[in-house]
């Protein structure tokens, strides 16, 4: 580091004198690797640098001048980093210059280095085998790059979690080998794979097959989940899967008619009805042919959002109507919105671009007067369902996976909370509407590259992050320290099933632990390690993990966890089908207003150089708008925490705005009323005793006068004066509830002791505790609670009803008291009483209020709610 002392002592921090920089987690010092590669005969001048052409994927690049007469040979640089650095400071590209470009004083220019070309980003070793060879294939095929180097690391070219289970998936499908999403995750490189990954043969994961189908096919497990839900709660919208499209051009309605046709002549699932047979439920598939509802109306285009949400929400019959309907709204020749509406038993997320891909291929050779050529798609949905329960065996067999699953979950998700606490507008309803609304946010593009550096250094995905940051939200919100969020989870974990339409999705619970204060960086570490270990036992169905967990149910609420958490890898229309009929197309969002869980909250990815645009579906029976808008307020200022601070304590994360922080503060501390009139609370309950007639106290039917409670409260303060209760002492008052309890209470306040509340129904232990802690110098009770109180030692005992009380009762005085009959006088800043917390975190703790303060929050509630002898406050 480099500083300026200054003359007045203090030093002037100006910087760092080298160019050390952080990748992946790791300090790297690039003046090191330079040395090494320039002790290579060939190699004149290096220079080494961390590169980010595309979001979030930083590489380690080298930029190396051969010598006079020499070329650079990149294997050969490599092998030689290899061989002398850590594997972290390997480069991941090497660019030949013929010189390097200097600034006008002579320093590396930096800005004018040229970013490496993207066959050079992957390590230019050859594979050294046939598995290697395969390797990289399957992964520069799940990345979506034209090559990958044996030594790249998955992570750093733009991999997650659902692509490291797509990855797994091909890996055990083509290579035949035990490959799980962890591996991928550990391992991160072709190389490491190739040489962990078990032999050939080894895997006991069925291969996807089309075998010979039973009469009555089942339905998957997903299928079946939401035929369970629309038997329970009847048709409705919650489960709809629209997806509109602007398009600004003429459409042939009859070649769309046509292609509509060839789309569900392609995937069964969009000619596949479910049938009941004696109970159970299986997939009925209607032959080639089945009419298909493809309708088109002209609209003004003024209402063409209003039409396509209206036909979004169409309620699908799942026993008798095909999954899918197309509508063509049109507000002029060459103003049309396409609305292709699926019902979610046949679709998912990686489905909808397909589906639009496909359509558009077909539409393209109607129009054109030809039978559309797609690849022939070697399964069905049909034979996916049914090669899941080869994959899950059978749960009685102890070998099987499904039995190794039910294992899993049930040890993982022991004692989860029944239901997280959520900032709510109302009590939970008995029976939900499932009615819903959403609200969006937006994440600043420094703080979306914030997150992505995260889960680079942290070894972990951006879902990972996002998931992370949602839990340290509703733990800073009062949701406790165990936060159970729901996620999707692909079971599309093979090239078998990639080309196929259908519903591929499992949930899964994952777990959050914010116990023992952690920093946001160790929480994501903690979700890492979780998520893996759930990715790993994805195959049990949902409802198989909720039976397992014997969970405490209701009709009320959604089992096990009641906020979902999604992070969505892809925009399926302009990822994917950037033109569709060969028009420009321009998603048009559809909103069908329902809502599955309390919460659902989604993080869409970032485009290059923007930032991620979520949004917060949420459940009406619960909240308001304006609660959700809150919500995801706080959500995007604790992202911006956590980005500006990784290593702070969640618990210390901004979550508030400064106008909420100056209300909390401020506004709703504001309180102080003008002390007029008396000051102490022995006073204030004086002179309010006497300002009007009627009854001070009524008990089961029993009435105390306001006369006669003040006799009473005078006497027996002057009882405990002569026992040496004054200012600053404390007495305890152990009476069961009645009239006694309040003229006890009130006579400890007269005298101008502090009472001390002691209920008899608590442990003795616990009693005894907060007499220990107190040290009363006087204990009022009756006859029956007196062997039941933990007596301190030295304390005067005084038996209200004890007969020799009485008598000595009967010749004190009942008029009012004042300072000259106490001990000493009483003053606002004495004890009023002495309450003790419950006690749940650790021992009970005593906490003492003040005459003034009590006086004050009377004042306070009077003057707010003007309260007469017709109210009652509970």
């Amino acid at each position: 580091d480099l500083a300026q002392w200054l003359p007045n002592g203090h030093l002037h921090y100006l910087g760092r004198t080298d160019d050390q920089i952080k990748l992946r987690g790791f300090r790297i010092e690039p003046g090191e690797i330079a040395t090494v590669l320039t002790s290579y005969a060939s190699a004149a001048q290096a220079a080494v640098l961390v590169r980010e052409d595309a979001p979030g994927m930083q590489q380690l690049v080298a930029y190396v001048v051969p010598a006079p007469g020499t070329d650079i040979d990149p294997d050969a640089l490599r092998t030689l980093a290899a061989d002398r650095l850590p594997e972290y400071m390997v480069p991941t590209a090497f660019v030949a210059l013929p010189a390097l470009p200097l600034s006008p004083n002579g320093k590396l220019d930096r800005r004018a280095l040229p970013a490496p070309e993207l066959a050079a980003v992957s390590s230019s070793r050859a594979p050294r085998d046939v598995r290697e060879e395969v390797l990289t294939g399957i992964l520069a095929s799940v990345l979506g790059r034209p090559t990958v180097g044996v030594r790249d690391d998955f992570f750093a070219l733009g991999g997650h979690s659902l692509l490291a289970a797509r990855a797994a998936g091909r890996i055990r499908e083509v290579l035949g080998v035990e490959c799980g999403i962890r591996d991928v995750f550990e391992l991160r490189t072709v190389e490491a794979l190739a040489a962990r990954l078990a032999p050939a043969g080894a895997s006991s994961r069925p291969r996807p097959g089309a075998g010979v189908r039973p009469e009555r096919p089942p339905l998957s497990f997903a299928q079946h989940r939401l035929w369970v839900v629309d038997s329970v709660r009847g048709p409705a919208a919650t489960y709809n899967v629209p997806v509109a499209v602007r398009l600004r051009g003429p459409v042939d309605f009859p070649a769309l008619r046509a292609a509509v046709g060839d789309l569900v002549a392609r995937h069964e699932v969009l000619r596949t009805v479910i049938a009941d047979h004696d109970g159970e439920p299986y997939q009925r598939v209607l032959p080639v042919g089945v009419d298909v509802p493809v309708e088109l109306r002209d609209v003004p285009v003024d209402r063409l959002a209003d039409e396509a949400v209206r036909a979004g929400g169409h309620l699908f019959d799942l026993a008798s109507e095909i999954p899918v309907r197309v509508t063509l709204l049109r507000a002029a020749p060459d103003d049309h919105v396409l609305l292709l509406l699926v019902h979610h038993v046949a679709t998912d997320e990686s489905s909808t671009a397909l589906l639009l891909a496909d359509l558009d291929a077909a539409y393209t050779a109607r129009r054109a007067g030809t039978a559309p050529v797609l690849p022939e798609l070697p399964f069905q949905y049909v034979d996916f369902a049914q090669w899941q329960r080869e994959v899950l065996g059978d749960a009685a067999d102890p070998g099987s996976t499904a039995a190794r699953q039910t294992e899993f979950w049930r040890e993982t998700l022991a004692g989860v909370p029944a239901e997280v606490a959520l900032p709510t507008d109302r009590s939970r309803p008995a029976e939900p509407s499932y009615e819903g609304g959403v609200v969006g946010f937006s994440v600043s593009a420094a703080t979306t590259e914030g997150l992505l550096r995260i889960a680079r250094e942290g070894g972990a995905t951006p879902f990972m992050v996002v998931h992370a940051a949602v839990a340290a939200l509703l733990h800073r919100l009062g949701a406790g320290d165990d936060i159970p969020l729901g996620s999707p989870v692909s079971g599309r974990d093979g090239a078998a099933w990639e080309g196929l339409a259908g519903f591929f999705l499992n949930t899964l619970v994952l777990r959050a632990d914010l116990s023992g204060a952690p920093t946001f960086g160790e929480l994501v570490a903690r979700v890492r390690d979780t998520g893996l270990a759930a990715f790993a036992h994805a195959d049990l169905p949902w409802e198989a993990v909720v039976e397992a967990v014997d969970h405490e149910r209701s009709r009320s609420r959604n089992p096990l966890f009641q906020t979902m958490v999604t992070y969505h890898s892809v925009d399926a229309v302009d990822a994917v089908v950037p033109e569709l009929f060969g028009m420009p197309a321009a998603e048009l969002t559809v909103e069908t207003g329902g809502a599955k869980f309390d919460l659902e909250i989604a993080f869409g990815t970032a485009r290059e150089g923007a930032g991620i645009e979520g949004g917060i579906r949420y459940a009406s029976d619960l909240f308001d708008e304006a609660t959700v808008r809150t919500l995801a307020a706080r959500l995007v200022r604790l992202l911006d925490a956590a980005v500006a601070a990784p290593d702070r304590p969640v618990a210390e994360l901004e979550v508030m705005s400064a106008e909420e922080r100056a209300l909390v503060l401020d506004g709703w501390n504001d309180t102080a009323v003008p002390m007029t009139g008396p000051t102490t609370l022995a006073d204030l309950v004086a002179e309010g005793a006497c300002a009007a007639d009627g009854p001070a106290l009524v008990f089961e039917g029993a009435q105390l006068a306001r006369p006669a409670f003040e006799e009473r409260v005078n006497r027996l303060a002057r009882l405990l004066i002569d026992r040496g209760v004054g200012p600053e002492t404390v007495v305890a008052v152990a009476l069961p509830r009645s009239l006694s309890l309040l003229v006890a209470l009130h006579a400890v306040v007269r005298a101008g002791g502090a009472y001390l509340p002691l209920d008899l129904s608590l442990p003795t232990e616990r009693l005894g505790c907060m007499t220990d802690t107190a040290t009363p110098v006087c204990v009022v009770t009756d006859l029956v609670s007196l062997g039941l109180v933990p007596m301190p030692a030295g304390a005067e005992v005084v038996v209200v009803d004890a007969p020799e009380i009485g008598v000595e009762l009967g010749r004190l005085s009942a008029g009012p008291l004042s300072d000259g009959d106490r001990l000493s006088p009483l003053l606002p800043r004495h004890p009023a009483y002495v309450i003790f917390t419950s006690g749940s975190t650790g021992r009970p703790k005593g906490v003492m209020v003040e005459h003034e303060a009590i006086v004050n929050r009377l004042r306070w509630m009077q003057h707010t709610y003007q309260l007469t002898t017709t109210d009652r406050v509970l």
